[in-house]
């Protein structure tokens, strides 16, 4: 292995220049060839930090044919640098594949970390930061799009999600729908001269892209399923499904009777000797 090159996933700004970290210049400074999802957009940034590599585009349409060249360069003794067009490699951005072989057949890899989109965005939010999800880019597809929230209407982390401003409208009303009105916050043009933050809800929302419209990639933070909802949708459930049926269906799982008369009657919040009675010929 000692003869091969070393994939680099670095980190580059999400808007600002002025937020590449030290290690990331030395890393692209030193490296044979840059791996680039957008090459116009990569020289940009080397343009900026006065540095001349020979790049190579590296995108999701192409990824899968380029692994096997990129291997190839490694097996040359090239090291090599991964970049996105803005922030980290990988996440909602291509290059998955590429680390995914390297890990399976013992490549060296390092990463030189940089700022990310949706951990700049939660922390200026304001929001729930302490558990969340990243569900990145829902589907073109509204069918798709709606199976997925649906999916998600019950999580009580806080949910990040990438979106453009084309379809952010599309989005929001389908959110709506889906989960109801709840607090959001509109995070825009992340470390650029128009950043903009913005908390607020899904109706109020709606009505002023409908009205003024807007610019820029987006990251949309969505607040969880509150508990009180999650404990009332709970009940409504419950009241729906007979206390013999959910012993019969705990039952059906490998459970001792006893023991799913006992689950059920606390989950019920009866007695167990009530839903005793009514199970005694199962």
């Amino acid at each position: 292995m000692e003869n091969k090159g070393k994939l680099y996933v670095v980190g580059t700004p999400i808007g600002n220049l002025g937020d590449i970290t030290l290690r990331a210049i030395e890393t692209l400074k030193k490296v044979d060839i840059i791996l680039a999802e957008d090459t116009r957009q990569t020289l940009k940034l080397l343009n900026h930090l006065d540095i001349q590599k020979q790049m190579i585009s590296y995108h999701r349409h192409n990824e899968v044919e380029k692994i096997n060249m990129v291997v190839g360069l490694l097996d040359e003794g090239n090291d090599i640098a991964l970049v996105s067009d803005a922030g980290m490699p990988i996440i909602s951005d291509p290059g998955q594949g590429l680390v995914k072989y390297l890990v399976e057949n013992n490549y060296e890899i390092e990463v030189v970390p940089g700022v990310t989109a949706l951990i700049t965005a939660i922390v200026r939010s304001g929001m729930d930061s302490t558990r969340f999800t990243f569900e990145g880019f829902l589907s073109v597809s509204k069918k798709q799009r709606i199976k997925r929230l649906e999916e998600l209407k019950d999580e009580i982390r806080t949910m990040i999600f990438y979106e453009a401003p084309h379809k952010i409208l599309y989005t929001l009303k389908d959110m709506l729908e889906v989960f109801g009105n709840r607090n959001i916050c509109i995070c825009r043009e992340l470390t650029k001269i128009h950043e903009e933050y913005k908390n607020t809800n899904f109706e109020d929302e709606i009505k002023d892209i409908e009205e003024n419209g807007i610019k820029g990639e987006i990251v949309l933070i969505v607040e969880g399923m509150s508990e009180i909802e999650l404990e009332e949708k709970r009940k409504e459930e419950l009241n729906k499904i007979n206390p013999v049926d959910r012993v019969k269906q705990y039952m059906s799982e490998g459970m001792e009777k006893k023991e799913a008369i006992k689950k059920t009657a606390k989950e019920f919040g009866v007695n167990k000797n009530e839903i005793y009675k009514e199970c005694l010929d199962l």
